[in-house]
């Protein structure tokens, strides 16, 4: 079994043993109930990850005696999915599956066909459940959440991007023939379940984004990212 990943503030990586406490060690020692001699490891989030033994168990905290540090860096090109807000927690479903693939920044968008409005709340849930599946898939880096972001805001985002698509189930061209850039952003728009307005592809269009489809059916907005990810991730990061 693959030792447990716990996340702390990244001076406490320069420790040694690294504590863990809060909320991740009473996860760590209260509910997973770890032993001393178990291997676990602890990362910021942002690349640092330690792997060691505990070699303390207390009410609420572990130590970890450390073996080893590495620092990973942020693969290139980075990928970020502008993924439309659902309802029905559908959009969660679809970041949290995300992460596990390697997505790097997720950003909300309120779409005009979206039926689900952003809120503090949301923002909230979005943060928790990357950094959950992060720690689930053992990534070094917890993926950036942003939003809500408006079409124009969205538009400016791909503009500045190495290279967008936009899915699109009717489009010519299928999402495996567009060509990655070598670094910076490849951003993937995913649309709302009533799909993505005329208006709103013509911006997207005109900011430099392709239009790209994933196969001949129609996937819900909650699984089309997740799919997308997997044919970029086979591209490029899964050889």
């Amino acid at each position: 079994m693959t030792a447990p990943l716990f996340l702390v503030a990244t001076e406490r990586l320069d420790d040694d043993p690294v504590v863990v406490d809060g909320a991740e060690g009473k996860h760590a020692a209260d509910v997973r109930r770890l032993a001393v001699g178990e291997e676990v490891m602890v990362g910021d989030g942002f690349g640092r990850v330690v792997h060691g033994k505990v070699c303390e168990v207390a009410r609420g905290r572990i130590a970890v005696a450390v073996e080893r540090r590495e620092q990973t860096p942020l693969t290139q090109p980075r990928f970020v999915v502008v993924q439309a807000l659902a309802k029905a927690g559908r959009d969660e479903a679809a970041i949290e599956a995300m992460t596990e693939v390697g997505v790097d920044e997720v950003i909300g968008w309120e779409a005009a066909r979206s039926i689900a409005k952003w809120t503090d709340r949301t923002s909230a849930k979005w943060q928790s459940t990357v950094r959950e599946a992060a720690k689930q898939s053992r990534r070094a880096w917890v993926p950036v959440v942003d939003g809500p972001m408006s079409t124009g805001q969205v538009a400016d985002r791909i503009r500045h991007a190495s290279r967008a698509v936009v899915l699109e189930p009717r489009a010519e061209t299928a999402i495996a023939s567009v060509a990655l850039p070598e670094d910076g952003d490849m951003i993937v728009v995913v649309g709302p379940e009533g799909g993505v307005a005329p208006a709103e592809l013509s911006a997207f269009v005109e900011a430099g984004a392709a239009v790209g489809r994933l196969g001949d059916s129609v996937l819900r907005s909650s699984t089309a990212g997740v799919a997308a990810l997997s044919v970029l991730s086979a591209m490029r990061r899964w050889r």
